[in-house]
């Protein structure tokens, strides 16, 4: 396993549910990309409400179920190796938004049952 430490990236993607990549969810093509290519971690986000470019009102209300929740997908990683893979994150996307800004990792372990000290 590759350990990240210090100074990162947390890249931010932000989609919305009903965008699609090769007749898949989008959200499922960008994890895998980043997977398939060896970074240390992925969070999707599902959002509760949102609007994007159109300023069309998305929300997960009952009475107003929207086919196009806002997904966030957030990445911590070198920016060297983000900004490598950024022509292919390009070149899936129609739309959304994808924001960069330096973290600080405080700490980033992977312990199975019993391994790590309190």
């Amino acid at each position: 396993m590759r350990r990240i430490s210090g100074e990162q990236c947390l890249l931010r993607i932000f989609i919305g549910d009903s965008d699609r990549y090769k007749h898949r969810p989008l959200y499922e093509a960008l994890a895998n990309l980043f997977r398939t290519n060896g970074f240390a971690g992925l969070t999707v986000l599902r959002g509760v409400a949102g609007f994007g470019a159109h300023s069309v009102y998305h929300t997960d209300k009952l009475l107003e179920l929207s086919s196009d929740l806002p997904i966030i997908l957030e990445v911590v990683e070198s920016r060297d190796r983000i900004d490598a893979l950024m022509p292919e994150i390009d070149a899936m996307m129609n739309g959304g938004l994808v924001t960069l800004e330096t973290v600080e990792v405080a700490r980033y372990r992977h312990c199975h049952e019993g391994e790590c000290p309190e």
